[in-house]
């Protein structure tokens, strides 16, 4: 890789967006690519944002993706692209779960949640790819595998990284117990319809 790719992945507390990008920088590192990461928790516990920026390359110096610098986006749920959309690249890929999380506001009655964020954001972006995430780590059989068919979707979009290398990083860091739920959740992603 001659050029450094940057990653960032938002979500919100408990799905799995760390993993995921444990899954990543260990699928770069495989790679023999340098890697550098860093995370945001933001009231995680509750529900808050969460955000990590994954950069790879030969050679990265920091781990900071400036504004509409991201080549991908991968949004665990909606709000969280709408909110982070600014940080991809005008020729960009966003992988967005279609899943709803509503925050604290919307749940209090303060504020509603955005009906046309989809159709916001493809009216922003080269490239979108709405993925029925929740849907698809349910049919594999762990809702809370959602994280793992974004991974998925990004390995289809990522052809230079061989397949192998994605098990193995789902073997390094998925518990045993959960791992083969965890890899038909990976190949729902990746195979998925656009």
């Amino acid at each position: 890789m001659s050029e450094t790719k940057n990653i960032l992945l938002v979500g919100v507390g408990g799905q799995g967006t760390i993993l995921a990008s444990k899954i990543l920088a260990h699928v770069a590192l495989g790679q023999g690519w340098d890697v550098k990461m860093s995370e945001i928790h933001g009231m995680a516990q509750r529900g808050g944002s969460v955000v990590t920026q994954v950069r790879i390359g030969t050679k990265v110096y920091s781990p900071i993706i400036e504004p509409g610098e991201a080549d991908v986006l991968v949004a665990f749920e909606q709000l969280e692209a709408y909110r982070w959309i600014h940080t991809l690249r005008p020729d960009g890929t966003v992988i967005i779960n279609d899943q709803k999380i509503a925050p604290l506001p919307v749940v209090a009655g303060a504020a509603t949640y955005p009906e046309t964020i989809l159709d916001d954001i493809r009216a922003k972006v080269a490239t979108a790819i709405v993925v029925p995430a929740l849907s698809l780590a349910t049919e594999a059989g762990n809702s809370k595998a959602t994280n793992v068919v974004l991974m998925g979707v990004l390995a289809s979009v990522m052809p230079d990284v061989p397949a192998e290398s994605w098990q193995e990083a789902l073997e390094a860091n998925v518990p045993v117990r959960f791992l083969e739920v965890n890899r038909k959740a990976f190949a729902a992603g990746f195979a998925c319809e656009r």
